[in-house]
């Protein structure tokens, strides 16, 4: 999923030199491959019994591979904007498909483990840039969508055998006691992700190309390269800061910390911004999404993983358009704006954690610090 979802972003300038794609076009694209990420996570909230199925899976599987094999195959606008947007599905299939299995079947193994197996998109996203720094030198953008197809089918062959969720099993009446006080801020949260959707992706999507725009052209996909590589221990590390401190605090840093990853390029130039960069970003965004399903999920609110998931799609959805009008001025306005939004996405993760709070609730390894553990709440 690393690789289908993401190796968009390094081929993206590529494109633009050698397939006449224009930076409207190429967000029109990135906009409808979120549309399809948002489409994959409805049918989840919609249909619960696709993300327990094995065979969705592997659909999903063979068509974001066969999605990237096929883009080469013409210069038509049209035919890319289908083919993304059923990567955009499949993506969203397989991403609720796993999570929601890493939540019923490691929920009681330690909490790092979850947070290595989200690792495997940031170690997507490193092949994937690594993939495309090797052959820009030697061959075109046609090969690089070839390739990144190739490299999605030998993941798919390790990915083939994995469990979905099993069925619910019944419940007792007392399974949701302390429901009603936590579900309101379930709102806060959503909101929250939303936000970073918006502004992540932004980021997500035109990184590479913002830093090409005043570096040399290696330097972009090499930084996509740290990106990923930043992002396989991110989910892990925050998972574990989480045993000891709050999920909404640490959401709290972790998107202030992003917010200034996004700015630096556009703010400062150079290779060492466009490295840290490279690395903040990495080191947040899908940390951001641990903190924020495994807090959903403590929260108790039915579905959580596919309604956040698809309240990020809908950010997802909105970012490109939102920044659309800045990009005939390059993509520095267009990071200011995406770090802006994410700023407003901690702002609500502060709310989160001052309401969270007040009512003593817990929930994460602590949703609040280890001195409040007496107080009652979700467990």
């Amino acid at each position: 999923m690393g690789v289908g979802r993401f190796v968009y972003t390094p081929i993206l300038p590529l494109m633009h030199a050698q397939a006449g794609l224009s930076a409207g076009a190429g967000a029109q694209l990135a906009t409808t491959n979120y549309l399809g990420y948002l489409v994959g996570a409805l049918a989840g909230i919609l249909s619960p019994a696709l993300i327990r199925s094995p065979a969705v899976l592997r659909a999903s599987l063979i068509t974001l591979t066969g999605s990237l094999a096929a883009m080469p195959a013409t210069h038509s606008t049209a035919v890319w904007i289908t083919l993304r947007l059923a990567a955009g599905v499949a993506s969203a299939l397989i991403f609720v498909i796993a999570v929601s299995s890493l939540h019923s079947r490691l929920r009681e193994h330690p909490a790092h483990l979850p947070g290595w197996a989200f690792g495997g998109v940031g170690a997507g996203i490193a092949l994937s840039g690594l993939l495309i720094l090797v052959l820009r030198p030697v061959a075109d953008w046609r090969a690089a969508w070839w390739a990144s197809a190739a490299l999605t089918a030998l993941l798919t062959l390790g990915s083939w055998k994995l469990r979905p969720e099993p069925a619910p099993a019944p419940t007792n009446s007392q399974s949701g006691v302390a429901a009603p006080r936590t579900h309101h801020w379930f709102g806060v949260l959503l909101a929250s992700y939303t936000l970073e959707g918006i502004g992540y992706i932004v980021a997500g999507t035109f990184l590479v190309a913002a830093i090409e725009q005043s570096s040399p052209g290696w330097l972009g996909s090499g930084a996509w390269v740290l990106v990923g590589l930043a992002a396989v221990p991110s989910s892990a590390l925050w998972a574990w800061l989480g045993r000891r401190w709050s999920r909404p605090g640490l959401l709290l840093v972790a998107l202030v910390v992003q917010a200034v990853g996004i700015a630096l390029p556009a703010l400062v130039g150079g290779v060492p911004a466009a490295l840290v960069s490279a690395v903040l970003f990495g080191a947040t965004f899908i940390g951001v999404s641990t903190l924020a399903l495994a807090a959903g999920a403590r929260l108790g609110f039915p579905r959580s993983v596919a309604l956040l998931t698809a309240g990020y799609s809908v950010g997802q959805i909105l970012g490109p358009l939102a920044v659309t009008p800045l990009l005939r001025h390059g993509y520095h306005q267009a990071l200011l704006l995406a770090a802006a939004v994410v700023l407003a996405s901690a702002a609500a993760a502060a709310v989160l954690r001052i309401g969270l709070r007040d009512t003593g609730v817990r929930a994460s390894g602590p949703w609040l610090p280890s001195r409040r553990r007496g107080r009652a709440g979700v467990r």
